[in-house]
């Protein structure tokens, strides 16, 4: 009995098969094409990309596994993007992504419409311009002829959703970055579709994450050899199905993920606000349970961003990353002086600024090449910390942090975001990422798993713990504290 989890990512699509006792027996990636920036901040993927690689992916591990061992499926992606289909269910234009920071007149507009406070309570979060709602509105007043044409439109991993079963459904967790949700009720809100004028015949039907929201359909078995009828369970967005795959699921444990962006992730029983809307209020892939985290928009971009643009050092067949990393373990902690503010895309937490530029500050002479990369992992680690500190605030616990992402594999990310935290961190034993965990909510559904809960306590454990450096977390301490003060002094000019 194996299950699937698929993750429709910016990068790519991610395809994991797991057993009942939570090991991996296949998975496999295939890469997307990179998102499209025809200006400064805006970013655009094809829907029909992801599905390439989505079909590339599963059959890939298929390869592998038999076909009649998957006994459900569960799907994860990319939060906040908007796939607007026609008629024929085909996509109208590129979906308008979550790093997309095009929409600030839209987030006035209906920060204005609805009422700042009146918005918190609806919805529990404040207008944001990663979330879907604002480029609904972009586009229907950008592109009206094409808004015309809109007959449905879905979140990212909801498209691939539609090509195998035909079956248009969301789940709570991916629905809550819309601005369209009632989080607290955990459904569409009928007073945010009457103030901004949506049809709610336009949205797919909202599930709980284990539910079941169709099966494979024949076009699903030709294009991805899944056996048709197949159960697909609602899954969630990427940063729910991920914390369930860490064991996220209970108040106390908190996780650092750091992938194209980096997400700091607590569980709770209730909706937890922020009066001031730094950190996200979400329903949970749990039922019944909420998260709050807080968002930096360019965490592992910050280190692709230079891969791309300044490269990794000579090949000598290792993974670029890992060289770029161990070049930076050859310089001390702190850079000598060196900050980088991660803001290659605006950012959320806590600036909620989509016109917050990224500053490579504190340059001299002396700093080479290995000292800017380390700047950049610090950076990120520090931007992520600001998360932690509005945790502390709003009294969110935070007793143990588990590490994923990209920076729970760099053994010198680690230690820095233990250093930075000031905190033991921990990463866990299968830390494949929002692929594992819409594969557990698959195995819930199924029946394999009572619960989501006993699911996270069977298979999930702790495989590494990395202390802090006393030295360095103080001398890391007083770089956060001047890493604080560049945004404010920089914003007059971003």
């Amino acid at each position: 009995m194996n299950f699937l989890g698929l993750d429709v990512g910016t990068g790519g699509s991610r395809a994991v098969v797991i057993d009942i006792a939570g090991s991996v027996v296949a998975a496999a990636t295939v890469e997307h094409q990179p998102f499209v920036s025809l200006h400064p901040g805006w970013a655009e993927q094809d829907p029909r990309d992801w599905w390439r690689a989505s079909e590339a992916a599963i059959r890939a591990v298929l390869n592998e596994v038999d076909p009649q061992s998957i006994k459900a499926i569960g799907l994860s992606g990319q939060m906040h993007g908007s796939v607007l289909l026609d008629a024929r269910d085909e996509p109208l234009r590129p979906a308008i992504i979550w790093c997309d920071q095009r929409t600030g007149d839209q987030c006035r507009s209906i920060t204005d419409t609805v009422g700042a406070q009146q918005l918190i309570e609806l919805t529990c979060n404040p207008a944001l311009t990663g979330f879907t709602l604002p480029k609904m509105l972009w586009v229907r007043e950008h592109e009206p002829e094409l808004w015309q044409q809109a007959r449905t439109v879905l979140l990212p991993k909801d498209y691939v959703r539609l090509r195998l079963s035909g079956d248009k459904a969301t789940d709570v967790a991916d629905a809550s970055g819309t601005l369209l949700l009632d989080v607290s009720a955990r459904k569409w809100s009928r007073e945010m579709l009457s103030a901004t004028e949506i049809d709610e015949r336009l949205l797919p039907e909202v599930f709980e994450s284990p539910q079941v929201t169709g099966v494979v359909a024949s076009a699903g078995r030709q294009a991805t050899g899944l056996p048709e009828g197949t159960p697909i369970v609602a899954g969630g967005g990427d940063q729910a199905a991920g914390a369930v795959g860490m064991g996220i699921v209970r108040a106390g444990t908190v996780s650092a993920t750091i992938g194209t962006s980096g997400v700091v992730f607590a569980a709770s029983d209730k909706p937890s606000l922020d009066p001031k809307g730094r950190v996200h209020t979400f329903c949970h892939a749990v039922p019944n349970r909420w998260h709050v985290m807080g968002v930096t928009q360019g965490a592992g971009l910050s280190l692709r961003w230079f891969r791309d643009q300044f490269g990794a050092g000579a090949d000598d067949g290792r993974d670029p990353y890992e060289r770029l990393t161990d070049e930076a373990a050859q310089v001390p902690s702190g850079s000598n002086g060196l900050l980088w503010t991660p803001y290659l895309m605006g950012e959320r937490t806590p600036h909620l600024d989509p016109n917050a530029r990224a500053a490579l500050v504190g340059l001299t002479a002396s700093h080479t090449r290995a000292h800017v990369v380390r700047a950049l992992l610090e950076g990120v680690a520090f931007s992520l910390r600001d998360t932690l500190e509005i945790f502390r605030e709003m009294k969110v616990p935070v007793n143990e942090i588990r590490l994923g992402g990209g920076g729970a594999r760099s053994k010198l990310w680690r230690q820095i975001q233990a250093d930075v935290y000031a905190q033991e961190v921990a990463t866990v034993k299968a830390e494949e990422g929002a692929a594992y965990g819409a594969a557990m909510l698959a195995g819930v559904g199924a029946g394999a798993w009572p619960s989501v809960d006993a699911a996270c306590d069977e298979v999930v454990s702790v495989k590494e713990r990395v202390k802090q450096d006393a030295e360095s977390a103080a001398l890391l301490d007083k770089q956060y504290a001047r890493f604080r003060m560049i945004y404010p002094a920089l914003r007059a000019i971003s």
